[in-house]
């Protein structure tokens, strides 16, 4: 007898095949998967962006794809899709805000005039620095020419701002990308809407140091001209601590002077505070038990700060990584790291994801460990991987539901001996360790129900890349909640910005959601509770 069967499914098939009756599509890999719609694309894009690739596709053509579908994402809904762009940028959801602005720039350039508008109207709440307007000035640059609305939309960024915002943009942030405010300020050609504003543009174009005025935008410019000629360190430290002088404004040279560094750590920015740990300490101003580290532990130990400093989970994990090596990726500076500040980094990284309620639910954290997992970078972070990255967002959600256990899976499945009670650094270092393999993202939901456990939610960080094994994983799961009786959901953590899910976008117990959004683990727990 012919076991039609073998030939012919739609329960069980290969995920070389796709799924009878399905809308699923090929992916990068040569496996099958459902693609994801052109907004779960544009979350993906503003979240994860491209500039690394992945293992099957090159930035350019990752990159054109993003770009692809955030075009057909302003064609057709564009103030939706400016929105968007806001709400993630204003929230500081994303690693990197390069995403935000070269996003913003598509539909600054979009043929709907309403939506060009809109775009350069939220232009200041997406760039909110000089840096991320020098880097909207270089992308815009691709997409259109310096028509009367473009000229506007810059202008008003320098415009809106009061005298003593404006005067610190412009000198902590000088130049960058080949562009500077000066040439923002020739093409733009914007009215001064004040005296003041007026002396700052002189300043910036024509290098007019302004007179004498108690304005504190006007005096800070003065004194970071002072700074410049300064020769001794009592007048330097006096202009930073007066004036609130920001270290981009401060010579060379007196950056080797501890009195200067801690005259500027008095009101470092968190941003800033985390950058320069490494030199801090390198050049002997962090000690360990001394004032200034337990003042380190403290700042990076309160949520509000790290709240509204829009400090990245990623920007934090990235400085731990360094940090905790004793050595910068670039150059010979090398420290000797302060344990109390790498554990206050480590508790940090939770700190960055906000408050997250515990669903009392059991949870299996699958890592994706195969081979495409292991390419290409996290938000340009050298060597922080998808692999790596996946393992640090796993803790998040273990941190908050104690009921939960770490596998990863490639072509087979290995338990992790991992707990939230281990340093972020070190379950990062284990798991780059792990052996790599093709993909078969069926096997948590196999591994389940092979070895009888009560699992419900089955939370998976992958690429999507998969072609390996004889079952689909959406399969996998109706098969387990058919043998188990429990209705188990599944969450996908895409953590590469491509167009592919293994989630069945018909079934409402499987849900997509973007790695490293810092709103991820609020909506899976959200979704594993059945809230809203």
């Amino acid at each position: 007898m012919t076991k039609y069967r073998q030939l012919y499914s739609t329960r069980q098939n290969p995920q070389s095949e796709p799924i009878p009756g399905t809308t699923q599509i090929a992916n990068s890999a040569g496996g099958f998967a459902w693609g994801v719609d052109d907004w779960m694309r544009l979350d993906r894009f503003l979240i994860l962006g491209s500039e690394g690739g992945t293992y099957y596709i090159n930035p350019r053509k990752l990159t054109r794809e993003n770009a692809e579908a955030v075009t057909r994402c302003a064609a057709a809904d564009g103030k939706r899709t400016v929105d968007r762009i806001v709400e993630v940028s204003a929230a500081g959801r994303a690693p990197k805000n390069d995403p935000a602005l070269f996003a913003l720039a598509i539909c600054a350039a979009a043929p709907d005039e309403a939506t060009r508008q809109y775009a350069l109207d939220m232009l200041p709440r997406v760039a909110r620095i000089g840096t991320h307007l020098f880097h909207f000035l270089e992308y815009i640059e691709g997409f259109r020419g310096w028509g009367r609305s473009l000229r506007r939309g810059i202008g008003g960024w320098y415009t809106n701002k009061t005298p003593a915002q404006l005067a610190y943009q412009a000198i902590k942030y000088q130049q960058r990308d080949g562009w500077s405010h000066r040439d923002a300020l020739r093409l733009a050609h914007p009215v001064p809407p004040s005296d003041e504003h007026n002396a700052i543009f002189n300043w910036i174009v024509n290098a007019v140091t302004p007179g004498h005025g108690v304005s504190p935008g006007l005096q800070q410019i003065r004194a970071f001209e002072l700074a410049k000629e300064a020769d001794d360190i009592l007048t330097i430290i006096h202009l930073i601590k007066t004036h609130n002088l920001p270290r981009e404004a401060i010579p060379t040279q007196w950056l080797k002077e501890l009195p200067v560094w801690e005259a500027l750590f008095e009101k470092m920015p968190m941003m800033a505070m985390v950058r320069n740990l490494g030199t801090m300490t390198a050049n002997g101003f962090i000690k360990p038990l001394s004032d200034v580290a337990k003042e380190v532990v403290d700042r990076l130990s309160d949520p509000e700060r790290i709240a509204i400093s829009r400090l990245h989970p990623i920007s934090i994990l990235s400085a731990l990584l360094t940090y905790q090596q004793g050595h910068g990726v670039r150059g010979r500076k090398t420290w000797t790291p302060v344990g109390t500040i790498i554990d206050a980094l480590d508790a940090a990284f939770y700190l960055a994801f906000g408050n997250v309620a515990s669903t009392g639910k059991s949870h299996l954290l699958a890592l994706d460990i195969s081979g495409s997992m292991g390419w290409s970078e996290i938000a340009g972070v050298p060597g922080l991987t998808p692999r790596m990255g996946s393992a640090a967002m796993a803790l998040v959600t273990a941190a908050t539901e104690p009921n939960s256990q770490f596998v990863g899976f490639a072509t087979q499945l290995t338990p992790l001996n991992i707990t939230p009670r281990q340093r972020l650094d070190d379950v990062v270092r284990e798991v780059s360790r792990l052996p790599m393999g093709v993909t078969d993202i069926a096997a948590p939901m196999n591994y389940a129900l092979k070895n009888g456990m009560s699992v419900d939610t089955f939370v998976v960080y992958t690429d999507n890349e998969t072609w390996a094994g004889n079952i689909h994983p959406s399969q996998a799961l109706r098969i387990y909640r058919e043998k188990t009786g429990i209705p188990a959901k599944l969450v996908v953590v895409g953590m590469q910005s491509n167009g592919f899910t293994i989630a069945d976008p018909d079934d409402a117990g499987m849900m997509d959601v973007v790695g490293f959004d810092t709103a991820t683990p609020r909506i899976i727990s959200d979704f594993v509770a059945n809230v809203g």
